[in-house]
């Protein structure tokens, strides 16, 4: 048995070299320890959308995102339809004190509020509202369509 310690990082040349091999024993100790289905969404399954009514990936995504909140709130929380409408989707997670920045030497997508939208077969099955700033990444809020629950998309979001 042969140990090594790889930078992830920044990532070095040993992680580059040996993502796709890492990640296909995780996809397998998940499968096999804690019976995760293969179809459990993927990194190319998942969107980092800005918070921005002014972005077209947000605007042409905000009804599905909507209504999946009012799908979960009714369903997990027992919210009524009044108390989970597009006014309280907007209030509650998509106005934000946080102003976007792209900073020279911060990540590609910039710093602010996105959505970390979960697709699968084409639909929104989860969605992580999340604030990235410079030293961290600080978790909003997670909502996700009841029927996906066996996925626990909560706890992959969390790790992810």
């Amino acid at each position: 048995l042969k140990v090594r310690v790889v930078r992830s990082s920044p990532p070095s040349s040993q992680f580059k070299a040996t993502l796709q091999e890492s990640y296909q024993v995780y996809k397998r100790y998940q499968m096999v320890i804690h019976k995760d289905p293969p179809d459990k969404p993927t990194i190319n399954q998942v969107r980092l959308v800005p918070v921005s009514f002014e972005d077209p990936q947000f605007k042409s995504s905000f009804n599905q995102s909507a209504t999946l909140f009012a799908k979960y709130q009714m369903s997990v929380h027992k919210d009524t339809p009044s108390d989970c409408g597009e006014n309280e989707f907007t209030r509650f997670l998509c106005d934000s004190p946080l102003e976007a920045e792209h900073a020279p030497n911060g990540p590609e997508c910039g710093y602010g509020s996105f959505h970390q939208q979960y697709w699968l077969d084409g639909k929104i099955i989860a969605v992580g509202v999340i604030d990235i700033l410079p030293y961290c990444v600080s978790s909003v809020y997670l909502y996700y369509d009841p029927d996906f629950s066996f996925l626990s998309l909560g706890v992959y979001s969390a790790l992810r």
